[in-house]
């Protein structure tokens, strides 16, 4: 890859005739480059775009509309490949109104054969090629024009090896029969990067929301709606509308007058008729929508002791399997296994291991052994792999008196 032709593409022919080469090509790899620290929705500032024989750089700040690529990228006929591509995802709706058709996502391709989980794009590179990117022009600001001859040389370079990594990851994928859960887990990334609120309850992380009740969270949630508006609308970064500990205070304070409001310090006054409308709204929702209080952790100890033990019997798992643990099952998947359990239930749906590949490739064995038909014990303490699993003989029947 290291003497493919490279072009700097700033101007619409430029652009036409790099899309004609993707749309010629079975596969392409792209990558951006963005500032998001300003706005509401990334400010792109550059795309870097690979395929077999070409490398590309699109200037988004000197062509007018980049919709065509994008509309490349989004068409299922071609597989597209990116590194931990969320915020690509979002570009691309952004660009054309549709998501990527056929991804490819390489931080999850490695996790699935058990490289790491998340797995930087430079460390990757490292393991399966044995290249070292440079990292130089990490901080750079890619908005600032001309750019310089390294920052292009950065750029191409990021986007370089990615055709050479999908085919070493595509290939341990066949191999292991993975390419399913490959595209599983892209279906996921691609709904949770698009979800306009990926959970309603991204209100739920505001700090100091752990001592109001119901009808006051109802109320938080309706703030915290409005100010997610505002600031799409203008394109500012949320917390540059009203702070987060604004919000909490004053659905503690329920206000209903202005006047209300203006004791708030840092509160701009002409935002008060939107954030009065957000409290009404709150606090006319009916007591069956109110949102649920969070859940306290009350388990009692074995319950934490038990998931200790089952993460450990994944760890194993996955270390026979060529899978990362990180990206099998979190521990509060696990927990939510064992508490069901605790309680005589069945795995609940909120546990990532009930569905999809998880619930075929690694909930089976972890029952097994929280169920008791498996016993866990060390086999060699220096293996990658030091457990073995053993089966219980079951029980003989109670004796009838």
């Amino acid at each position: 890859m290291s003497d493919l032709p490279e072009q700097l593409v700033a101007d619409a022919g430029g652009l036409a005739e790099c899309c004609d080469h993707l749309t010629a090509c079975s596969v392409f790899g792209f990558d951006t480059e963005f500032i998001g620290e300003d706005s509401f929705h990334p400010h792109l500032c550059l795309v870097q775009v690979a395929t077999a024989e070409r490398l590309f750089v699109l200037d988004p700040l000197a062509i007018d509309d980049l919709r065509p690529f994008w509309e490349v990228v989004a068409d299922p006929a071609r597989v597209v490949v990116v590194h931990a591509g969320r915020e690509e995802i979002r570009m691309c709706q952004l660009g054309c109104g549709r998501p990527p058709g056929n991804l490819f996502d390489l931080q999850l391709a490695a996790g699935l054969v058990g490289l790491g989980y998340p797995i930087g794009h430079g460390a990757l590179v490292a393991q399966l090629l044995r290249v070292q990117l440079s990292k130089a022009e990490t901080l750079t600001d890619w908005a600032r024009r001309p750019l310089t001859p390294q920052q292009v040389q950065y750029a191409y370079n990021d986007v370089r090896y990615l055709l050479p990594l999908w085919r070493q990851l595509s290939k341990k994928l066949d191999k292991l029969g993975r390419a399913d859960w490959q595209a599983e887990e892209v279906k996921t990334l691609t709904r949770r990067a698009l979800a306009e609120d990926p959970s309603v309850e991204r209100w739920r992380k505001l700090r100091g929301i752990g001592s109001l009740d119901r009808k006051k969270l109802a109320v938080v949630r309706e703030l915290y709606a409005w100010r997610e508006a505002v600031a799409e609308r203008q394109n500012r970064p949320a917390r540059t509308v009203v702070r987060d500990d604004l919000l909490v205070e004053i659905a503690r304070r329920l206000p209903q007058k202005e006047k209300d409001l203006s004791v708030l310090r840092g509160l701009p006054r002409h935002d008060h008729e939107g954030i009065l409308d957000a409290v009404r709204r709150g606090r006319a929702a009916p007591p069956e929508d109110w949102p649920a209080l969070p859940e306290r952790d009350n388990d009692p100890p074995q319950v934490a002791l038990v998931t200790s033990l089952l993460m450990a019997v994944l760890g194993d798992l996955c270390a026979r399997s060529h899978l990362t643990p990180g990206l099998a099952a979190t521990t509060t998947d696990v927990k939510l296994l064992v508490r069901a359990r605790f309680q005589k239930a069945e795995p609940p749906p909120e546990s990532g291991l009930t569905h999809g590949w998880r619930s075929r490739a690694v909930l089976p064995a972890l029952l097994d052994v929280l169920d008791g038909r498996q016993a866990v014990r060390v086999h060699n303490v220096r293996a990658a792999a030091p457990f073995t699993l053993t089966g219980v003989p079951a029980e003989p029947p109670a004796e009838s008196a």
